[in-house]
């Protein structure tokens, strides 16, 4: 679909091989434009209203030119040898020029009709946009004013041309944090600036003229496996989904950081005390250190370890002092890592983290861990069916908990006060448990897509909130208003 310049007329392509121009103030249908055969998958109107002309494509690879007086069809244009993917006319209107996934891009004269200059851009181009006027582009070695365009495409950069000598004077540097590719692009001329969808579904936002990422919004999340506050007053959230990517959210303005840096999904996090930093763990068989930074809110990995021989699929933090963390894998063991004193700086690679003990703690995948708030116990939880106690200080065994008939899901809760201890286990049914820092209660998710709140005192479940259609994999409660232990447990 797309619309004319006044927002009036709208022109749709469709799969039975026409074109529909719409009046949208008077809501009928006023051409009914009949291609040769093929699904019509790009429609535009030419920029100058008063030439009444619309351009499209089909499966042939040629560009129409339709005249919106007569509904005839007066030209074809006959470059490509695969789908034209973006139309971009220059402020004049008399160039056109052309995308395509055979890897170049066609510059038009459109008085006469005929070719200007084939551009091999040497990628499948998806999205192209000429550049503004009148604005400063030196930056981008734009050294003159005549014509240039922006491509989009499966390299996952945006490039900058020129026209006249088809040669590339401008591109985004490739990096670990670029998405996979590109697969539209669009100008948004009032406010300088040109969105990109990626390949993975975000929206990228880039800041003329110096085309620099400004901000980033997600457009699908699929499987939300894990989520975490973060940040000193809980300003943003941090969520692991069935990516190899983490997602770093600012509550306020919905804006996302994408965290490049595991090379397969992401199964659980962690905080440390504070929220300013968190840990993760994947399929990669690895374990990585993230920090935001205090002041711009940009997070980056500043320490990562290996050492398991499998997934690892649970992680969790020193809550007294940010000194360790604990891992449990598919490889039976539980890891504890050391952090090192200090973190490397910015632009620098992160750290190791040195491994203090590696314990073959289950007999099958360890599943779930929590470390206890004094930093002196460990319980984990693995598909064996059992539940284990551990000293931290040396990793021995305190004591294992059994009976269960079977362990597909589990979350562990673990609170010391004193002498006191409580172990909670949510088990079967239960995929996760969350305690109230400021009540004495739980909530507790299931495989029914329910989140239910319990009271302590009672075992009565006081509140369940119907929200979710499927699996609720994860629970966290704000520790803005976290108590004293020995208070909660009274």
């Amino acid at each position: 679909m797309a619309f004319d310049c006044t927002s009036t007329l709208l022109a749709t392509g469709g799969c039975d091989s026409t074109i529909k121009i719409w009046d949208v103030v008077k809501q009928y249908c006023t051409h009914n434009l009949k291609c040769s055969s093929g699904v019509v998958h790009l429609v535009q109107f030419h920029p100058d209203i008063n030439l009444l002309q619309l351009f499209s494509s089909s499966v042939d690879c040629g560009i129409c030119i339709w005249d919106l007086r007569t509904s005839k069809r007066v030209c074809v244009l006959e470059s490509h040898f695969s789908l034209v993917t973006s139309l971009a006319f220059s402020l004049d209107g008399h160039t056109l020029i052309s995308s395509g996934r055979d890897k170049i891009c066609t510059v038009w004269d459109l008085k006469e009709r005929t070719v200007k200059r084939t551009v091999p851009v040497y990628e499948a181009v998806e999205g192209v946009i000429v550049l503004p006027e009148n604005k400063d582009y030196s930056q981008l070695g734009v050294k003159s004013p005549e014509l240039h365009f922006v491509t989009a495409g499966s390299k996952g950069v945006l490039r900058v041309w020129h026209c006249s000598s088809a040669r590339c004077v401008f591109a985004q540097t490739p990096t670990a944090t670029a998405p996979l590719g590109l697969v539209h692009c669009l100008l948004m001329a009032r406010s300088a600036r040109i969105a990109a969808v990626t390949a993975e579904h975000n929206v990228l936002l880039y800041q003329l003229p110096y085309l620099s990422m400004q901000q980033q919004f997600v457009g699908y999340n699929d499987d939300v496996l894990d989520v975490k506050f973060l940040g000193k007053e809980d300003t943003h959230i941090v969520v692991a989904t069935n990516s190899s990517q983490l997602k770093v959210f600012d509550l306020a303005t919905s804006s996302c950081q994408i965290l490049y840096g595991h090379t397969d999904t992401v199964l659980s996090l962690d905080v440390f005390k504070k929220c300013s930093m968190f840990a993760s763990c994947a399929k990669d068989n690895c374990v990585k250190v993230w920090r935001m930074d205090s002041e711009t809110g940009i997070v980056r990995c500043v320490a990562q370890g290996q050492g398991h021989c499998n997934a690892v699929g649970s992680v969790s933090c020193s809550r007294l002092k940010k000194n360790f963390l604990v891992s449990g894998s598919q490889d039976c063991t539980i890891k504890v890592w050391d952090l090192p004193a200090v973190f490397p700086a910015v632009g620098s690679e992160p750290a190791k983290l040195i491994t203090r003990i590696t314990e073959k703690a289950h007999g099958k995948d360890v599943n779930s861990m929590a470390v206890s708030p004094n930093d002196k116990l460990l319980a984990s939880g693995s598909q064996d069916r059992t539940a284990k106690l551990w000293s931290l200080a040396d990793m021995s065994l305190l004591g294992v908990f059994q009976g269960h008939l079977n362990f597909p899901f589990i979350q562990l809760c673990l609170y010391t006060a004193e002498r006191n201890l409580i172990v909670i286990v949510c088990v079967c049914v239960c995929v996760c448990v969350c305690v109230c820092v400021c009540s004495p209660a739980l909530l507790l998710s299931g495989s029914d897509g329910l989140v239910k709140l319990w009271t302590i005192k009672t075992n009565e479940c006081v509140k369940t909130f119907d929200a979710h259609q499927d699996k609720v994999w994860a629970l966290h409660s704000k520790w803005t208003t976290r108590i004293n232990p020995t208070r909660y447990l009274q």
